[in-house]
C-alpha cells in the first residue's frame, strides 16, 4: 500500500508543487519588491506604523467571510455543483460581517494602537481593502483551489499583490507630497481591480442578489468553527507586527516588521507543497488514514529539511538586507538573524495547520494556534520590556515552536488511532 502513496507524492503532488512553487516564486518577487519600495519610501518610523495597522486589517479581514471560504473549499473539493449553495450565503455574510469589522478596525487603530501619524482617510482605504474587498476576492480564488487548479488559484491570489507593487512603483517615481496617503489609495484601488478581474475569471458567475440568504442554524454552527480557524490561522503571522507597533518605538517596530516580512516570505515553498497536497487530503484524510499517514511523513520531512536549510542560508546573507533597505534600516540584519530561529517552526506550523483542517479537525487547529497567539502576546509583553526588538523576535520563536509541537502531537495521535 505504501508504493502508491510514494508514487502519488513524487508524481502528481510533486508536479503540482513545482508548478505552484513557480507561481509562489513570482509572488515572492512581487512581495519583496513592494516591501523594499514601501519601506524605503516611508522610512522605519512611518513603515512601523503602516505595518502595524495593515496587519491588524488583515487579521480582522479573515473574519469577514465567517469561515465560508473554507466551507466552499471543502464542499467544492468533493462536489463542484455545491458552489452555488455555499455562495448564496457566503456573499451576504461577508458583506455584513465585513462592514461591522471595518468599524472595529477604525476604532482599534485610532484608540488602542494610538497611531497618530496615519491620516484617517488612509486607515479607511486600508480597512476597506483588507476587511471588505479582499475577503470577497478570497471566494473565487478558493473556488479555483477547490477544483484542483492550484497554480491558477495562487496566480489569482498574486494579482492584488502585483497591483500593489505597481501602485508602490508609481508613488516612488512620482514622489507626491504625501507618499503614505498616495500609496494607501493605490492599495485600495489595487484590491478593487483584482476583485473585478477575479469575478470575470470565476468558473460560473456570482449568484444574483435574489438568491442571497441568511445561513441556517446548522450552517452557522458549521461555519463558526472555520471562522475561528481563519482568525487563528492568520493571527500568528500578522499579530506580531501589530504588537510591535504597540510595544516598541515606531523606528524599532519598522526594523522588526521588515525582518519579519522577509522571514515570512521565505516559507512560500512549504505553502506550495501544502496547497498541492490539500485537495487529496480533503478527499482521503478522513477515510484512509493509512495512506494519509504515509503522505504526512513525506510532507513533514520535506518541510523540516527545507526550512532548516533556509534558516542557515538567511543567517549568512542577512547583511545583504541592510544594503537593500538602505542606510535608515541599519540593524535589520540583526532582526533577520534572530528570526532565523523561528523559520523551521513556522514552516512546520503551516504544514500542521493545513493537515488538521483536511483531516476534519478544525477545532484542534484553532486550539493550537490560539495557544500560540497567547504565547506570542504574553512573551512579547514580557520580553520587549527588557530586550526591545530582540525580545519581539524571541517571542515569535517561542510562539511558532510551541504551535508546532502541539499541532504535530495532535496529528500523530489522530493517525495512530
Amino acid at each position: 500500500m505504501r508504493l502508491p502513496d510514494r508514487t502519488a507524492f513524487s508524481g502528481p503532488i510533486a508536479r503540482a508543487t513545482l508548478r505552484t512553487s513557480f507561481v509562489l516564486g513570482v509572488r515572492l518577487l512581487v512581495q519583496a519588491g513592494t516591501l523594499l519600495l514601501v519601506a524605503r519610501m516611508l522610512g522605519p518610523h512611518q513603515f512601523g506604523a503602516f505595518a502595524g495597522v495593515a496587519a491588524l486589517a488583515v487579521i480582522l479581514g479573515t473574519l469577514s467571510t465567517f469561515g465560508t471560504h473554507l466551507v466552499l473549499l471543502g464542499e467544492v473539493s468533493q462536489e463542484p455543483i455545491r458552489r452555488r449553495q455555499v455562495l448564496s450565503y457566503a456573499v451576504p455574510s461577508t458583506l455584513m460581517c465585513g462592514s461591522t469589522l471595518l468599524l472595529a478596525y477604525l476604532l482599534i487603530s485610532s484608540l488602542a494602537l494610538g497611531v497618530t501619524n496615519i491620516p484617517i482617510t488612509v486607515l479607511v482605504a486600508i480597512g476597506v481593502a483588507e476587511v471588505l474587498v479582499q475577503p470577497l476576492f478570497t471566494l473565487p480564488a478558493t473556488e479555483h483551489l477547490a477544483l484542483g487548479r492550484i497554480a491558477r488559484s495562487q496566480l489569482l491570489t498574486t494579482l492584488p499583490l502585483a497591483l500593489r507593487l505597481a501602485a508602490a512603483v508609481t508613488v516612488f517615481l512620482l514622489h507626491p507630497a504625501d507618499e503614505l496617503a498616495a500609496y494607501g489609495y493605490g492599495y485600495l484601488l489595487a484590491s478593487l481591480i483584482a476583485l473585478s478581474i477575479a469575478s470575470v475569471a470565476m468558473p460560473a458567475p456570482w449568484p444574483a442578489p435574489k438568491y442571497w440568504r441568511f445561513m441556517s442554524k446548522a450552517e452557522l454552527r458549521h461555519t463558526a468553527g472555520y471562522a475561528a480557524l481563519a482568525l487563528t490561522t492568520t493571527s500568528p503571522a500578522e499579530l506580531d507586527k501589530t504588537l510591535a507597533t504597540r510595544l516598541l518605538p515606531l523606528g524599532a517596530a519598522g526594523l522588526y516588521a521588515a525582518g519579519a516580512r522577509i522571514i515570512g516570505a521565505a516559507t512560500l515553498p512549504v505553502i506550495a507543497m501544502m496547497l498541492s497536497a490539500l485537495p487529496r487530503l480533503f478527499r482521503e484524510g478522513q477515510n484512509d488514514l493509512k495512506r494519509t499517514a504515509h503522505l504526512l511523513r513525506w510532507v513533514s520531512g520535506a518541510a523540516f529539511l527545507y526550512s532548516t536549510a533556509l534558516a542557515v542560508l538567511l543567517w549568512f546573507i542577512a547583511p545583504a538586507f541592510a544594503w537593500l533597505f538602505g542606510p535608515k534600516y541599519q540593524g535589520v540584519e540583526q532582526a533577520v538573524r534572530w528570526l532565523c530561529l523561528a523559520v523551521p517552526g513556522m514552516a512546520l506550523r503551516v504544514a500542521a495547520g493545513n493537515v488538521l483542517m483536511a483531516l476534519g479537525k478544525p477545532w484542534m487547529r484553532v486550539g493550537f494556534e490560539a495557544t500560540g497567539v497567547g504565547i506570542l502576546a504574553i512573551a512579547a509583553a514580557t520580553l520587549t520590556a527588557s530586550l526591545g526588538a530582540k525580545g519581539m523576535t524571541l517571542a515569535l520563536t517561542c510562539s511558532e515552536w510551541g504551535m508546532t509541537a502541539i499541532g504535530w502531537v495532535y496529528i500523530f495521535t489522530i493517525t495512530r488511532k
